[in-house]
């Protein structure tokens, strides 16, 4: 019997932890600390609840089928403040909204590759980017990153074949939290332009990067767009996760591909969760600032009590944005110390076996702790519980 297209790939990881949490039961005094998700659990702030409750019950159009790649006035944001955060010059028409950042990679993928194509991932890789090119039928072609947890493009050179289509980054990186500098960017830009493939950067984490300018220079080449495939994500700015707001800036040509896609899938980006990412864009930037602040004091919160996990053997690999990932001191396979931590420990981590190759013994050395939704305080509690754990 032929393998259907979701039969090739493994089951959501983020659904299937939570599945290890039926039948245990948490006391009061020691809830459950729940790491396992990069997604904000608080709500937008009440003026953009406001903003969206108005545009509900007095925008007609926030009711009815909209343009396939987004509405004009938030392509228009979107690409005025790539231009102002970035250089160089960002047109509207080099902008797509899509119902969430990865529909956003799913349609670059849709608009790239043929069965039987290969695209490029940095390892530990994004398991939804896995997830969505097994089902695509591209193979998904596993660039190991080094101590640092930072990709080589000299790597990657090797790895590329006539049928390789993309080379994709994430950065801030999801899971390894690491920021990959601009330089390194650069490099694999270099790399796709030489070799006439595209290089996708998924930027979801853009706003929490610990430098305040532009993280890469890729949009001051003026022929960007002949390279550059560009994600981001509004559900981590503006806390509008169950919205499904992202976007995609690529060339105008590929996204009439990227159009013919989307067309078929969901029409048209929700419009009450556009209104809401343009509302924001045009009135949150102190708040997001406040975020960001937010963010990075954790991620110092992580660094700063880590010594007392080093002590036991624990390892720091990567962190940043709403990630550390973390090496294990103990002779058992992060899949199973995961499961085991749910009941020993209160904590609801992923294993590193969800993030790399089946078989990659790196992966069952690994944890991955999404902190958005662990303030300092929590940080320290979360340290107290795994310098506890025993196996």
């Amino acid at each position: 019997m032929t393998q259907t297209r979701t039969a090739a790939t493994f089951a959501p990881p983020v659904m299937e932890a939570r599945r290890w949490l039926d039948g245990v039961s948490f006391p009061a005094d020691r809830p459950l600390i729940n790491v396992s998700q990069a997604a904000p659990v608080e709500l937008p702030p009440l003026a953009m609840r406001e903003a969206i409750a108005d545009a509900a019950i007095n925008t007609a159009q926030a009711h009815l089928y909209g343009p396939v790649l987004g509405s004009p006035e938030l392509r228009a944001e979107v690409a005025a403040r790539t231009a102002r955060l970035y250089g160089g010059i960002v047109e509207p028409a080099q902008v797509a909204i899509t119902s969430g950042c990865n529909q956003a990679f799913n349609a670059a993928i849709m608009a790239l590759t043929t069965e039987g194509d290969e695209v490029i991932l940095p390892t530990p890789w994004y398991f939804n980017h896995k997830m969505w090119l097994d089902m695509a039928g591209v193979t998904a072609v596993p660039l190991p990153t080094g101590a640092d947890m930072l990709p080589d493009p000299d790597h990657a050179a090797a790895l590329i074949t006539p049928r390789t289509r993309a080379i994709t980054l994430v950065s801030p990186n999801n899971p390894a939290g690491v920021e990959y500098p601009a330089s390194l960017i650069h490099a694999f830009a270099d790399l796709a332009r030489r070799h006439g493939i595209a290089l996708i950067v998924d930027e979801t984490y853009r706003d929490f990067h610990s430098i305040s300018g532009p993280a890469h220079d890729l949009f001051t080449d003026a022929a960007w767009d002949d390279t550059l495939i560009q994600l981001y994500s509004f559900s981590k700015a503006y806390r509008l996760t169950g919205h499904r707001v992202g976007a995609m800036l690529s060339s105008p040509a590929r996204l009439a591909e990227v159009e013919k896609f989307l067309d078929t899938v969901t029409i048209c980006p929700n419009q009450l969760g556009q209104i809401a990412a343009l509302w924001g864009m045009r009135h949150l930037d102190q708040w997001l600032a406040g975020e960001r602040d937010e963010i990075l004091s954790r991620r110092a919160a992580i660094e700063a009590g880590f010594p007392r996990l080093a002590a036991q053997g624990w390892a720091l690999r990567g962190v940043g944005a709403y990630f550390a990932y973390v090496a294990h001191p103990f002779d058992l396979p992060s899949d199973r110390l995961a499961q085991h931590m749910v009941k020993a420990a209160g904590v609801l981590a992923l294993p590193g076996t969800m993030f790399v190759p089946e078989g990659d013994p790196s992966g069952a050395r690994h944890l991955r702790i999404a902190f958005a939704n662990v303030d300092a305080a929590g940080i320290g509690t979360l340290f107290d519980r795994l310098a506890d754990l025993r196996v």
